[in-house]
């Protein structure tokens, strides 16, 4: 059975539900991945009215699109991080509040788990999102940071998720961080360590995104074989990485879409993610979840990115054989 394919409602949260339903469907997508932000979920509402759960799904009932997964990236960022203004512009009222940065981060967890409610009322079984990370601003590494900085690092984040991850599981929901720079875990060893800080917690996995690993020199297919059966939920899109001799891997300070840049994100087939060989990892460890189509090319208009990205991933979107081709030489 083919996997879904659906696309991920984070960059189109101007439009309403219906009106992206309705260009989804005649893009071809399979279904939504709802973000829980903009005019798509209001979470606090969700986690209470079945009926209103009922009228969203309605909608993408009529357009024959399915749910798999919603997403809650902007809240779950606010669990780890150290808040400051920036947060404010993401995060609703009832969680900013008086922008207190432990209340903030306490609001948020209880947030999480109000989305975990809502998951199970629109009957998703995946919420993908970030954790945040107390110790990201560390990453390089000078002035020297003391190595017991960076455990208590990733102590911080299991105090903080574990019982969040607890309610999770006893909804029968799971979460998926998507592994990206500014989290707990943005790359391989971190997404490992990660792990070990939550003891392998259930309810605790990854959503693959390999534009973020590629631009970082990680090779998203090992991840999936070092990961397979915590890879949640996956994300398509594609990152192009440019060595011109003048920019690294850092983005000097350069906004999204400008050319100087080290490195930017593309729509699927415009960059150096190897889509085949990724699909080629999924069905060897056995991922039968949807495959989701993130837009995030300041090159390209968003509704043709949408439109030729939903036809690449069906091409790529072939299972594994189900027959040995060497069993035909064989001598009956």
């Amino acid at each position: 059975m083919a996997r879904p394919i659906t696309l991920c409602t984070a960059q189109w949260a101007d439009m309403s539900i219906e009106q992206l339903a309705k260009k989804a469907a005649s893009w071809g997508y399979d279904g939504l991945e709802l973000a829980c932000w903009g005019k798509h979920i209001d979470v606090e509402k969700a986690a209470k009215d079945k009926n209103y759960c009922k009228k969203i799904l309605d909608i993408l009932k009529k357009h024959k699109l399915g749910l798999w997964a919603i997403a809650a990236h902007l809240v779950g960022q606010a669990v780890c991080d150290n808040i400051d203004e920036r947060h404010k512009a993401i995060l609703p009222e009832r969680v900013w509040g008086d922008g207190d940065p432990e209340g903030v981060r306490q609001r948020a967890a209880e947030e999480m788990k109000r989305t975990a409610e809502a998951a199970k009322n629109l009957g998703a079984t995946v919420v993908n999102g970030f954790t945040g990370s107390s110790i990201w601003h560390l990453i390089y590494d000078f002035p020297p940071t003391p190595r017991d900085w960076i455990e208590k690092g990733f102590q911080d984040f299991a105090d903080r998720w574990k019982p969040i991850l607890d309610h999770f599981h006893s909804l029968g929901v799971k979460f998926a961080l998507e592994v990206h720079p500014t989290e707990i875990a943005f790359d391989l060893w971190t997404a490992k360590k990660a792990l070990e800080a939550i003891d392998y917690h259930p309810a605790f996995g990854f959503n693959l995104d390999p534009s973020h690993l590629v631009w970082q020199g990680v090779d998203p297919v090992q991840f999936v074989y070092e990961f397979g059966d915590r890879i949640f939920h996956v994300h398509l899109k594609d990152c192009k990485v440019r060595r011109d001799g003048r920019a690294g891997i850092l983005s000097s300070m350069l906004p999204w879409g400008d050319p100087r840049r080290g490195w930017d994100f593309r729509s699927l087939g415009h960059g150096d993610v190897n889509f085949p060989e990724l699909i080629r990892a999924l069905n060897a460890v056995g991922y039968q979840g949807p495959l989701s189509v993130e837009w995030e090319d300041m090159g390209m208009d968003r509704e043709y990115g949408a439109r030729e990205a939903c036809q690449r991933a069906k091409s790529w979107e072939f299972e594994a054989s189900k027959v040995r081709f060497d069993e035909a030489f064989a001598k009956k």
